[in-house]
């Protein structure tokens, strides 16, 4: 038996294991929202959390680049509005109220191979890995040598060193240091079967997480999450 943790909960896990993420909050109503904005600091992004609501975009659950109190309630109440007239009988755990992330779209996937056991992706995100698959794999463990061949192999590098020196390149070792650490996280924890973080924002900065889902094992030894 499975279970899929989304959102607010796989940010918590991954922030908890040292990785970096967007900051984010879940809210469950107007007033919260505006709250949560504030002290994320605008622009903020707001996105619908349900179960059935697993390709947001598609699904009009998201409100990006809000940048005062009157565009957070004009997005919550649009956003609530839509969900219920789409799903009468849907269930909704809230919305996330999340910091603006900027940067290049990567992907970081992991996942059982029935044949070679746990193994770890990485790729251009966002629209880049939907309409090109433009992306590396390896089988973990990884050492800094495969990350570093990881990033580099795909045929997207040059955006991430940047294109023709008119823009800058991002921090390569920060997603090296990613890489790594989504490798040992999938070491130690065997419950995870499939992990996809999708999009995490690459820039000069470093690397934030911003969406995140993780698949997990329940019962016996391997229920640790």
């Amino acid at each position: 038996m499975e279970r899929l943790i989304l959102e607010v909960e796989a940010l918590r896990f991954l922030e908890q294991e040292g990785l970096r993420v967007l900051k984010s909050s879940l809210v469950q109503d107007e007033e919260e929202a505006v709250i949560a904005a504030k002290e994320i600091g605008f622009p903020v992004a707001l996105k619908l959390l349900s179960p059935e609501l697993i390709h947001k975009t598609e699904a009009e659950g998201v409100r990006v680049d809000l940048r005062n109190e009157r565009e957070v309630r004009k997005a919550y109440r649009r956003l609530i509005e839509t969900f219920h007239a789409s799903h009468p009988e849907g269930e909704l755990e809230g919305v996330m109220i999340q910091e603006t992330g900027e940067g290049t779209e990567v992907i970081v996937g992991a996942l059982l191979d029935p044949q070679f056991g746990p193994v770890i992706m990485f790729g251009l995100g966002g629209i880049f890995v939907e309409v090109l698959g433009d992306v590396s794999f390896r089988i973990v463990p990884i050492e800094k040598k495969d990350a570093q061949d990881m990033i580099q192999e795909i045929k997207g590098f040059p955006i991430l060193q940047g294109i023709r020196g008119k823009d800058r390149g991002v921090d390569l070792r920060s997603l090296e240091d990613l890489l790594l650490k989504i490798s040992d996280l999938i070491e130690r924890y065997p419950a995870i079967v499939e992990m996809d973080i999708n999009p995490a924002f690459a820039s000069p900065k470093g690397y934030a997480i911003c969406d995140a889902r993780i698949r997990i094992r329940r019962g016996g030894s391997h229920h640790v999450l």
